[in-house]
């Protein structure tokens, strides 16, 4: 498997429209990549609450902007695409989530995952986003994916839940981020520990630039079922993360070292 990581840079001067057209153009640009992903709510900024609501739109891609023209460049590239997260508009009374769009290369909508553990505290997301209840999975062609987001990749007990998920556990564990820059080396961290607990691939994509002023890490990176680092972004710039993924590994690290037949909790 191909992975190509998109680390997204955020301008708070840039339009949300204009950044649409540019990632689109990006996601088009990875044509050859059996997955493509990209970060966190890169169209308004994860750490911009108070655009949320105005930014705020459906998963839908027949009318949602942003699922339109990821579904547009999904189809375009040919590549199945993890679009990140948008600020979504429900249709319980209201309510906001964090949502990721997984798009098939057809351009169908493939999958959706709201953020289950919203960051915060009691403040920002915490307080204006309401909390998903689903893992999800994705059976990707070559490899069960398992979806997580950022603040997420502090809670080992939902990646467990993916890799243990009916009918297949996930092998890929995809996680897109708006990580701040303060907090950078907790972000490596917990994204190489989840694949070395989990003995599977991690695919961290975060982004460049500020979110309303808040730094971010960038640090995208592609992790083996070892813990080892295939690519990665060194720098918190815009920036593409490419590798090949052997997905026998997942198999030999997890027979070699069996780890995962001993849990007892």
């Amino acid at each position: 498997m191909r992975a190509s990581l998109l680390q997204i840079h955020v301008d708070p001067d840039e339009s949300v429209d204009s950044r649409r057209e540019r990632v689109s153009s990006l996601v088009r640009a990875q044509s050859g990549a059996d997955l493509v992903v990209l970060p966190e709510l890169w169209p308004v900024g994860a750490f911009a609450y108070e655009r949320f609501a105005a930014e705020a739109e459906e998963a839908d891609p027949a009318t949602g902007p942003t699922a339109l023209a990821m579904s547009a460049a999904a189809r375009d590239a040919g590549v199945w695409l993890h679009a990140g997260s948008i600020v979504e508009k429900g249709t319980e009374g209201g309510a906001l989530y964090n949502t990721s769009l997984v798009f098939s290369p057809s351009g169908e909508l493939a999958a959706t995952y709201r953020k289950i553990h919203r960051f915060g505290f009691d403040r920002g997301e915490a307080t204006m986003m309401s909390a998903g209840t689903e893992f999800v999975t994705v059976p990707h062609p070559q490899a069960t994916l398992g979806l997580a987001t950022c603040y997420d990749l502090r809670f080992p007990e939902l990646f467990r839940a993916l890799i243990d998920a009916e009918p297949h556990g996930a092998r890929v564990l995809v996680v897109p981020a708006g990580w701040p820059a303060k907090r950078a080396d907790h972000w490596t961290l917990f994204a190489r520990t989840r694949a070395v607990e989990n003995q599977c691939f991690v695919l961290a994509c975060g982004t460049a630039g500020s979110h309303a002023g808040v730094a971010q890490a960038g640090r995208s990176a592609v992790i083996d079922p070892w813990g080892e680092v295939l690519a990665e972004s060194t720098g918190t710039e815009e920036a593409v993360v490419t590798a090949d993924l052997d997905l026998s590994q997942v198999d030999k690290v997890r027979e070699s070292f069996p780890v995962l037949k001993d849990r007892v909790l």
